[in-house]
C-alpha cells in the first residue's frame, strides 16, 4: 500500500538565495514535516548549459550559477525526476511538478482560463486530486476543473509581497510566509557571491519590488489566453 503522509513541506523557486532558505528551515513545522518536498527553480537549464546542451539562458544570473556548479552537483541536478506523486492525508495523491504536469516552463496562473487547465492537465491519472506547482513565485490555491491547484509561491525571489514562501500540507493547505532580515540577507548576498550585479539583484528581488499585479500583466499573455 502506498504511504500516506501527514505533514508535507513544500518551498519551490529557491534561486539560491540561501538567508531565505535557512529561515523556512528553522521553522518548527518544516523541521517536523514527514517530507519535504522541492519543486525546482530553474534546474533543467543550468544542467543543459553545463553540458553544452543550450548557449543562453534567459535570466542573467543563470550562466553564473551553471559555472558555478560542480560536475557531481550537475549530475545530481539531471537525476531529479521532473514530477513527483505521494499520498498526502486529506487531500490523496498529490502530484508536485515545477511549472505543470506536462512541462517545466509553461505559464499557468492564479486566474488561467479553464481550457488552460484542461491543456496542462492532459495525461492526469484521474485519482490526483491535488496538484502542486511552483515557477510563477506567486502563492495561490484554486480549484480547476475539480482538481486543487497550489502554488506555494517563492522561497527566495518572490513576486507582490517580501517574505520566505511555502506551503503546508495535510489534511489541507496551508500558505505560509517566513519571515527574515532582508537588510541582512541583502548585505550577506553582496559579501559573499560573486556575481558582478547581485547587489542590484537582490534589492530587487528580496524586496518583491515587482508586483503581482505588474507579474499578471505581464505574463498574462503567456498562458495562451490571447490565442482563444
Amino acid at each position: 500500500m502506498t504511504q500516506e503522509y501527514t505533514r508535507v513541506a513544500v518551498l519551490s523557486d529557491i534561486h539560491g538565495v540561501l538567508p531565505a532558505l535557512e529561515a523556512v528551515l528553522a521553522e518548527p513545522e518544516v523541521a517536523a514535516a514527514e517530507r519535504i518536498v522541492l519543486t525546482g527553480d530553474a534546474d533543467r537549464e543550468l544542467v543543459e548549459y553545463r553540458r553544452g546542451e543550450r548557449t543562453e539562458i534567459p535570466d542573467p544570473i543563470g550562466p553564473y550559477a551553471a559555472r558555478a556548479l560542480r560536475p557531481d552537483q550537475v549530475d545530481f541536478l539531471a537525476a531529479l525526476p521532473r514530477t513527483r506523486t505521494l499520498r498526502v492525508r486529506g487531500l490523496g495523491p498529490v502530484l508536485f511538478c515545477h511549472a505543470t504536469p506536462r512541462d517545466d516552463e509553461e505559464l499557468v496562473l492564479v486566474d488561467s482560463r479553464p481550457a488552460r487547465w484542461t491543456e496542462v492537465f492532459t495525461g492526469l491519472p484521474p485519482d490526483v486530486g491535488t496538484v502542486v506547482c511552483g515557477h510563477t513565485h506567486m502563492p495561490y490555491v484554486r480549484l480547476a476543473h475539480g482538481r486543487l491547484v497550489v502554488n506555494p509561491g517563492s522561497v527566495g525571489m518572490p513576486y507582490g509581497r517580501p517574505g520566505a514562501h511555502w506551503c503546508l500540507l495535510g489534511p489541507g493547505t496551508d500558505l505560509r510566509v517566513t519571515p527574515y532580515d532582508i537588510p541582512a540577507a541583502v548585505a550577506r548576498l553582496a559579501r559573499e557571491c560573486a556575481y558582478p550585479d547581485i547587489a542590484a539583484w537582490a534589492d530587487h528581488f528580496l524586496y518583491a519590488r515587482a508586483t503581482d499585479t505588474d507579474v499578471l500583466e505581464a505574463w498574462g499573455p503567456k498562458d495562451g489566453r490571447c490565442a482563444s
